[in-house]
């Protein structure tokens, strides 16, 4: 019986795919895995014996990534489960700075108790009225799940769509539209595009992408839509922008208290992921991740360990090992096995920057013994069982 801790509410559909082998407790200190949306857990003590962190998300801000990886924990997270959600909501986030809906929907309200209202529409409503997408120029910084979808909808708009991606995968290759133009140069993009919209991921190379110097290469009157991090988004330089008019609109669906307020920038509550359906999507993916990390120890969609796939485990024992990324490992492994007269049916091993994980499949019985000795090899984080 494997258990399952949820540090936030879970989407039901996602729960609901446990089987019997399964069961969600309560109780953090005996949970073999933890299921999280936006709980914070880098202060979070967890058990030793914890296996895995499912988020159901794509962002992994409050998950200590490198301290699990140490402690041979590996992170899941769901990366395109929520992509459409987050796509429509750009699409809105266009369509509302393109044509200026919430100016002209307040002053219909503001207005509503005057009786010559039709006739005060006929001479307001241009004030409001805005331009079409059909025919400008946006530019889509990362061609992931949702980055993919984002840019072939605009090319459905009408638009004139740039892509920029210097690791673009080849599954997201072969899913844009041959209408989508890929640059290699980010300062192309920011010096072509009327719109502009983020789709990266947070890290240390990306923080503060857009930033004074990035939106001084843009056009005058430019809009920026980000639906990815607020730390994107240099704050300062973009309120600046704002004010200046250098920047027309900011569409973002991360509140600060630097931009909310600011004339300009329409800000959303976090609204992206938010829909029914990215919930049991992202639910359901991080369900299926650690189900099938526990039972088979085939790892999908890690954010600190690679992924790495040996199918269902067959009638033998597996043996799974979280290791350090150094040479010789796999040669002190299977010396270790050979020692003690077993055959390996199968084996894999991948790695992931400075961690790697190894997978071995044998015909006999593993004794704690064996597993003891691989623990004691130098390097070695972790090292499972599954029977």
């Amino acid at each position: 019986m494997y258990t399952v801790k949820c540090l936030n509410p879970i989407a039901s559909k996602g729960l609901d795919l446990f089987t019997e082998d399964f069961k969600v407790i309560d109780d953090l200190d005996k949970a073999d895995a933890v299921l999280v949306r936006s709980a914070a857990m880098h202060d979070l003590a967890v058990p030793e014996s914890l296996l895995a962190v499912a988020r159901a998300g794509a962002g992994v801000n409050n998950i200590p990534l490198d301290e699990y990886a140490k402690k041979g924990i590996v992170a899941f997270n769901t990366p395109g489960a929520n992509a459409n959600g987050v796509k429509e909501l750009v699409v809105a986030g266009l369509l509302l700075a393109s044509r200026d809906i919430i100016g002209g929907y307040n002053w219909v309200k503001e207005n509503a108790s005057e009786e010559n209202l039709a006739k005060l529409v006929e001479k307001q409503k241009k004030q409001y009225a805005g331009n079409e997408l059909k025919g400008k120029s946006i530019g889509v910084i990362g061609l992931g799940a949702i980055g993919v979808l984002v840019a072939n909808i605009c090319n459905r708009l009408g638009m004139k769509v740039y892509g920029y991606d210097p690791y673009v995968s080849v599954r997201s290759a072969w899913s844009l539209s041959r209408m989508v133009k890929h640059i290699a140069s980010i300062d192309e993009l920011f010096e072509t595009c009327d719109y502009i919209t983020i789709h990266v991921p947070y890290m240390d190379s990306t923080k503060g992408m857009i930033n004074k110097d990035a939106i001084s290469l843009m056009k005058d009157g430019v809009v920026i839509l980000n639906f990815a991090r607020d730390v994107l988004v240099n704050q300062e330089d973009i309120v600046d922008a704002l004010v200046s008019e250098k920047v027309r609109s900011y569409v973002t669906d991360f509140p600060t208290k630097e931009i909310v307020g600011v004339r300009g920038a329409i800000v959303i509550p976090h609204l992206g992921a938010s829909t029914e359906e990215s919930e049991d999507n992202c639910a359901k993916m991080a369900v299926a991740e650690v189900m099938d990390y526990l039972q088979n120890g085939n790892i999908t969609h890690s954010v600190n360990y690679p992924d790495c796939d040996m199918g269902v485990k067959g009638s033998g024992a597996r043996i799974t090992i979280l290791h350090r990324n150094i040479p010789n490992m796999l040669g002190q492994f299977t010396a270790l096995l050979a020692g003690e007269g077993m055959n390996i049916s199968l084996m894999a091993n991948k790695s992931k920057k400075e961690y790697a994980y190894t997978m071995i499949d044998v015909e006999s019985e593993v004794s704690g013994q064996i597993a003891k000795a691989l623990e004691a090899v130098e390097g070695v984080l972790k090292v499972r069982v599954i029977v």
